[in-house]
């Protein structure tokens, strides 16, 4: 039995709601960034008066589902569950629930095929968007509903398993700060009446375009800190390691890295150039993290940090033995992240085989032949359906 196939305009086209907000009533405002990449978790869910939308905004409800037109490499899909508001950036797909399940359609422009087609369908080198026309043409596979709820049924069971181990991974994440304060204590209040240093005092910053430029390593054998130096747009260096590494700039400011080996650092991170011998550079790197540097950030446009903006930030410096035995402890700890990385990798392609076997039939294919008459009955309804909507 061979699946029918229609194209997104026929079956999905763009509408938002006709819902209509108060200006005074608190809406749930969506931007890209508050999307996860490839999972479609909203990563925060902001409530703001409707008055504050923009015009480049539009108003969505739980009939839709939100496709990222910017950078469909990054696979940014949302199902909402309640209404809101939306940045145009994002296109509200309007599944007919006639013929296409929504879930179905979210699932499908997750899966490797339909990302592999929005990646080679685009326009713009910078801020690369996919062709519209193009997504409109695309010709979505369309199984009987009730095959389609099935497929989602089983997606569902692999999406609540990936669930628990974002969990877990967000647990293991919360370890190390914990360790930190049980070993020093809060460095806001500095409990334990530890030494402290002002950062300019103990440490340089530099940025990575005051190395010379490299050629990259093709390959990926090199881990690279600063956005898109991955690309060439900025300056790059490769440095010896240990090195602790900051995020200066956007959504990566202020986060710090510690890298023991060799990395790329590009233009858009810092790097401690030098420190003080009484600074191990592993407590140096969680001490940093510990800081909230992205709270001394500029906010003229995106938000920006500079050695200037940071040097009067304080942090402890507890003893020598002190920071070597946290350090110890942070070498066990980051075995563990490289044990639950590598699950997760696993996981993530059991994933992709999933979304991949999904919509290729292979997924369902016993379950279809033992349904084989009530699903020849529902495609040829189906069938008629979409005859009349075309």
């Amino acid at each position: 039995m061979k699946w029918g196939a229609a194209p997104l305009e026929v079956v999905a086209p763009a509408r938002g709601s006709d819902r209509r907000f108060k200006p005074d009533e608190l809406v749930w405002h969506l931007t890209l960034d508050q999307i996860e990449a490839h999972t479609g978790r909203v990563l925060e869910k902001i409530q703001r008066p409707f008055a504050e939308a923009g015009t480049s905004t539009f108003v969505f409800d739980n009939r839709n589902v939100l496709y990222s037109k910017l950078r469909p490499y990054l696979n940014k899909v949302v199902c909402p569950a309640e209404p809101g508001v939306a940045t145009t950036e994002l296109v509200p797909l309007r599944p007919d629930p006639r013929v296409l399940d929504r879930n179905f359609l979210a699932y499908y422009l997750r899966s490797p095929r339909f990302l592999a087609f929005a990646s080679s369908t685009v326009a713009g080198v910078k801020m690369p968007r996919i062709i519209m026309g193009k997504l409109w043409e695309h010709e979505i596979p369309l199984p009987p509903l009730s095959e389609q709820r099935r497929i989602v049924e089983i997606l569902d069971q692999a999406d609540a398993l990936r669930k628990k181990r974002a969990e877990a991974d967000a647990k293991a994440a919360r370890i190390l700060p914990a360790l930190f304060c049980k070993m020093f204590g809060d460095p806001a209040t500095n409990p334990k009446g530890l030494t402290q240093a002002r950062l300019g005092d103990v440490l340089r910053v530099r940025s990575g375009e005051f190395l010379p430029s490299r050629n990259m390593e093709m390959g990926g054998k090199i881990p690279v800190f600063g956005g898109n130096g991955i690309n060439g747009y900025h300056t790059r260096a490769l440095l010896d390691g240990p090195v602790v590494i900051i995020g200066r700039v956007g959504v990566y400011c202020g986060s710090v890295y510690y890298c023991e080996s060799a990395c790329w650092v590009t233009d858009n991170a810092l790097y401690v150039a030098e420190h003080d011998e009484r600074l191990h550079p592993r407590y140096l790197a969680e001490a940093l993290r510990m800081a909230n540097l992205n709270a001394y950030a500029g906010r003229a446009g995106q938000p920006l940090i500079s050695g200037s903006r940071i040097y009067p930030v304080k942090i402890l410096v507890p003893k020598w033995t002190q920071q070597l035995q946290f350090a110890k402890a942070a070498e066990e700890i980051n075995r563990l992240h490289v044990i639950l990385r590598a699950i997760d990798d696993s996981f993530d392609r059991l994933v992709m085989v999933s979304l991949h076997r999904a919509f290729s039939g292979e997924l369902t294919a016993r379950w279809r032949e033992a349904h084989m008459k009530e699903l020849l009955a529902e495609m040829e309804a189906q069938s008629k359906l979409l005859e009349a909507v075309r």
